[in-house]
Parts: C-alpha cells; structure tokens; sequence
C-alpha cells in the first residue's frame, strides 16, 4: 500500500514536471522573445563573429527579452556552430524558433546602395561603402592598384567610368573585390551591342564615352542640353581641336570651390588641362551619369565650336560657329560675373 502511495506521488510529481517542462519548452520556442512590443530592427552580424559575441549583441542591445531561453534553443537547433555573417531584418514579437532559423538560414536583408554625383576616388568608395560591411580604404586601394584594375580592362585614371550611378541591391556582408566583380558586370550589361555600335560611329571606346560624358555633365546640368554640348565636343574632336572645358581646368587645380576660371588656370600643368593638350583626358573629371553617357552617344548634329554660360546664370549657355561671336558671348558672361562679385 505504502509503496503503491509512493508510486502514485512519483506519477503525480513527473507529470507535473513533464507538463512544468513542457510548457517552458513551448514558451521557449514559440512565445514572442525578439524585440517584444518593440518596433522592426536590423541585426549586423560581421564576418568571424562568435555565437557567444551573438549573444551579448542581442542582449546589450535589447533584441531578446529572455536570453537563456534564446540561447538554449540556439544551441539544440546547432546555431552556435554555424553562425553567418550577415544584415537581418528581425521582427517584431518574433519567437526564438524564427529568429534563430532565420540567422541560421543566412538569408539576409538587402541593402539599397546609391550614388551620384561623385567626382574622386574617395567620395567613391566612401558612399559604396557606407551601408556594407566592406571597409572603405580597401576599396580605395583596389581602384588606386594598376594591375588589378588592369584585369577588367581598366587604367587607375580610368576606372571610373566603370561604375554608373544608379541604385542597387547587395548583402551587407559583400566586400571590396564583390563590389568590383559586380560593377564590372553591370558595366558589361549597359554597354549594349547597339550602344557600342553608336561608340564605334564616333570612333569612341566606351571608356572615351565616359571621360567625355563626364565633361560633359560638369559643363550643364541641364539634361535638354546635354546632347548639343557633346556635339560640340565631339566637333572639336573630329577637328583636332582642343576641347578648352573650364571644368577639367577645375579638376586639374584640385579645387572645386572655383567659380570663374581665369587665365592662371589655363597655365597649370596636367594632361586634364584640356586648354594645353588636344583630345581627351586620361580619365574622367567624375563619375559620368547614365544621362550624360546617353547623350554623348545620341548627341546633337550641329556645327557649333563654342561656348559660354549664359549671363542669366540660368544654367544654360549660348553657343557659337565663329570665334567673333564667342568672344562677344565671353564679354557678356565676364561682365555678369563682375557685376554679381564673382571674381575667382
């Protein structure tokens, strides 16, 4: 009888430690633990973390409210042994089963990487780097390196042509090297086999595009106008005459501050001195946009060999066949200047 009471007590007490058990294993695994009443949050993993610096992040940080049980789980579904790199977007009232197949899983969140406007190597690599995990002075250094670039067909005073502004999707974990390997290809797939038709019309590569396409875009940031500018380029050209772009004179003098270009700067010695030397410089004055290579490729039939900005400062310039009436332009737009304070 005695032994019989004691059976039933032992029964009693186990499934009350089965049922205690069970439902901890059940809250464990699916009650909400990640970011409870909190809003969506982005969780950066960097390459070579340990699951033990996981921890502490998602701790330090609040993601989950109940570390030990997260923990426990992790380590059951092996999570501590294979911990991935990467950006995750974890939710709201995620329970620790979601979260953890999720980071287990590697299946990271994309982050969106634009750039435009950007005129040197370290603005470059600064604005591809700021979101990913790449580290920027790497970047930096392959752009600057002549015999990597070399093997995507590039020179160091090139290579910015290939890389076109525009938005695109990449992991947070991508690095220096995969950026290049992508933008290369993005660079193939624009470059067209009607594109490169056009190209070879102007008896132009498509690097020759991009430096002038970069001329192009500093000189108007009107995009009607574009295609007559690069016209008139192109005429100068054809012609063996020198292109005399002020803004590759800004470009050579390092200073972006300049406003009016004076006699001084036609004197500085540098192949972007488009005033001393004939043809294209060795590279472009920035990154060129997908607009400004378009308009090269489709520019204006006209007879025009000069230039000069209008002196309504509305953006837009008047152009000229003859150098008479250029200089009559110039008179115009120095007086504008003079009259507005601008002297440098």
């Amino acid at each position: 009888m005695k032994r019989q009471k004691i059976l039933a007590l032992l029964i009693i007490v186990g499934t009350m430690l089965l049922v205690t058990f069970s439902f901890y294993g059940y809250q464990a695994i699916y009650t909400p633990n990640v970011l409870v009443d909190d809003s969506d949050r982005v969780l950066l993993i960097p390459s070579g973390t340990t699951f033990d610096q996981v921890q502490d992040q998602l701790y330090d940080q609040h993601f989950v409210n109940d570390l030990l049980s997260f923990s426990t789980l992790a380590k059951l579904m092996k999570y501590d042994r294979y911990v991935k790199p990467g950006r995750y977007l974890l939710r709201s009232n995620m329970s620790n089963i979601e979260a953890i197949r999720l980071l287990r899983s590697g299946e990271q969140t994309p982050v969106d990487v634009t750039f435009n406007n950007v005129r040197l190597k370290p603005e470059l690599a600064e604005r591809l780097c700021e979101n990913l995990e790449a580290d920027k002075e790497q970047l930096l250094a392959l752009l600057n390196d002549q015999e990597f670039v070399a093997q995507y067909g590039f020179t160091t005073e090139n290579i910015l042509t290939m890389f076109l502004p525009n938005t695109y999707e990449f992991y947070w974990t991508t690095s220096a090297e995969e950026l290049f390997e992508r933008f290369h290809q993005e660079y193939q797939n624009f470059w067209s086999e009607q594109r490169l038709e056009k190209a070879n019309t102007l008896d132009m590569s498509p690097k020759d595009v991009g430096v002038l396409a970069s001329i192009v875009e500093s000189e108007t940031n009107k995009p009607d106008e574009a295609p007559k500018v690069a016209g008139l380029y192109i005429n100068r050209l054809q012609r063996n005459i020198a292109l005399q772009a002020d803004p590759t004179l800004v470009f050579a003098a390092g200073d972006f501050t300049i406003k009016r270009v004076l006699n001084k700067h036609k004197e500085i010695d540098s192949p972007y001195n488009t005033y001393k030397y004939t043809g294209l410089p060795p590279g472009p004055i920035r990154v060129p946009s997908i607009n400004a290579i378009d308009a090269v490729l489709n520019y204006e039939d006209h007879n025009y060999l000069y230039m000069c900005a209008r002196e309504d400062f509305s953006g837009y310039h008047n152009f000229a066949t003859n150098l008479n009436t250029h200089l009559a332009n110039a008179r115009r737009y120095q007086r504008a200047l003079s009259q507005a304070g601008i002297y440098n």
